[in-house]
């Protein structure tokens, strides 16, 4: 279980009691997975402490901001989050696009902070991780190093972001004012398909005991943080839709669609389908067609690693694998954030102004899960009373450079003509290509392709493997909650740092 990070207890007491010692004199208290999951059980106190905190400060206090729950602001909080539904004159289809946006979560404008919360948290409180002498690691294709950046300053800890280098500027310039050294910042060949690189990377940075590997793809608290605190997030949106006058009855939520990536946001799947009984929509990048086709590749849908299946990818619960080209989440990304773009969905489309407003909290995975939903509900002709959610991971602010690129690419101007021909292809245009259901074949085959990752090159035994196989093997492991939640309070009651509030 070590591997996974599953601890149920102490493991070693040396690094838990300087952990322990070290919270105390920085006055860092560690939020349980239920105050995240629903932070309006944190002690008021809490909110009281949070009042005087910027959303970016590198201060302990904005752990109790890792959630779903933060306003526009960032500052407050809100009691549905934040989301916004696709009308049809954006989607061309009836069905309601629900899409949540991450970019109300502090430090990084984006929902990674959560998982590295949820996989650095558990190692800490049961003696696996010493904040004192060991380093951080980070493996990611940008986005969940910089939340484990973030988290590692706020838990007064090192953390180093490992990272292609053909990722984003905006993700470097982020990290270069945030690492403690440029030496945290390690580049490895290519972008953003090349996961295989940075796991060699990661696997030669943990020969040195000093450097512990917080590795998203296999992390199971990853999957549980997002189990938990997304799918809850989800569901209480598509609860608020409900009660609106033209809502659909509850339990009409059709499918969760996520990108892939590590894996963990799309664990949220798997608590609605528990509670709707709605399809969990897998989706990565045409270029890339790893589960689709057995494919490989590269592309530049930053934010959804691939070429393998990632350890905590519960696939045998998957029910719709779809492909998105990254042309069209580049070209929409200039769509939805230039003024020509904008005044083209405004004008000529009729787009209504709030979702105009909303489009800014899309970046390219967040566009790619958005074509997605669109796919899906044309395919299984979803009407009004359908729901279909994703969720924007991160905003259209990181990605300013990949969208001056594209435009220069298309002679470097956008009016309403480019803009009316990108609606065309990429929204006006779609239809349910490159969509696979799965059958019980077709989950064998992608757990499958696993293994040549797994057991073959990172050391994964079959018989762990294997076990995942099993919905049983899931149970068991999201059950591990309570008792995370319990060595979090006992931790926080040994380093003393909540005492006063």
């Amino acid at each position: 279980m070590q591997r996974l990070g599953l601890e149920r207890e102490i493991v070693d007491t040396t690094p838990y009691e300087r952990a322990a010692a070290r919270f105390g004199e920085r006055g860092v208290v560690l939020p349980t997975f239920t105050e995240i999951a629903e932070p309006w059980t944190a002690a008021p106190a809490v909110r009281e402490a949070l009042a005087g905190v910027g959303p970016d400060e590198p201060d302990p206090r904005n752990l109790f901001r890792v959630h779903w729950y933060n306003d526009a602001s960032r500052r407050g909080r809100v009691e549905v989050p934040e989301h916004v539904v696709l009308p049809e004159e954006l989607t061309g289809t009836p069905a309601r696009i629900v899409v949540a946006l991450a970019d109300r979560f502090p430090l990084v404008a984006c929902h990674k902070v959560l998982a590295s919360y949820g996989c650095l948290a558990p190692r800490v409180v049961a003696g696996q991780f010493d904040p004192s002498t060991q380093r951080a690691i980070w493996p990611s294709t940008g986005n969940y190093c910089r939340g484990g950046v973030a988290i590692s300053k706020l838990m007064g800890c090192r953390g180093v972001a490992v990272l292609p280098a053909g990722m984003s500027r905006e993700r470097f310039d982020w990290l270069a004012a945030w690492a403690e050294e440029p030496s945290d910042i390690v580049r490895t060949p290519g972008t953003e398909s090349n996961v295989k690189e940075i796991y060699d990377e990661c696997n030669r940075l943990a020969a040195d005991p000093a450097n512990v590997v917080f590795n998203q793809f296999a992390e199971l608290g990853n999957h549980v943080i997002h189990y938990l605190a997304t799918g809850k997030a989800i569901e209480r949106i598509v609860d608020s839709l409900a009660g609106e006058p033209a809502g659909p009855a509850v339990g009409r939520l059709a499918a969760f669609v996520s990108a892939t990536g590590s894996a963990g946001t799309i664990a949220a799947g798997d608590y609605l389908k528990e509670r709707f009984g709605s399809d969990i929509v897998a989706v990565e990048a045409l270029e890339c067609p790893t589960m689709l086709y057995n494919g490989f590749g590269e592309h530049n849908i930053q934010g959804i690693g691939d070429k393998h299946i990632p350890l905590i990818h519960n696939v045998m619960n998957t029910d719709v694998v779809i492909a998105v080209s990254d042309r069209a989440t580049d070209q929409l990304n200039v769509l939805f954030n230039t003024a020509a773009g904008r005044a083209y969905l405004s004008e000529r489309r009729h787009v209504p102004g709030e979702v105009l407003a909303a489009l800014g909290s899309f970046g390219l995975s967040s566009i790619c899960n958005v074509v997605a939903a669109i796919k899906y509900a044309r395919h299984f002709r979803l009407g009004p009373d359908d729901v279909v959610a994703t969720v924007a991971t991160d905003g259209a602010a990181m990605y300013t450079s990949e969208l001056e690129r594209t435009v220069r690419a298309r002679g470097g101007g956008v009016d309403e003509l480019a803009a009316a021909e990108i609606f065309g292809e990429h929204l006006g245009a779609v239809t349910d290509d490159h969509l696979r259901e799965l059958d019980l074949e077709e989950r064998t085959r992608i757990f499958n392709l696993g293994y040549y990752t797994w057991v073959e090159q990172q050391g994964v035994g079959v018989e762990e493997f294997e076990s995942r196989r099993d919905q049983s093997f899931w149970t068991r492991t999201r059950s591990i909650v309570g008792e995370w939640d319990e060595m979090i309070r006992e931790f926080n009651a040994r380093s003393g740092a909540g005492r006063d509030g």
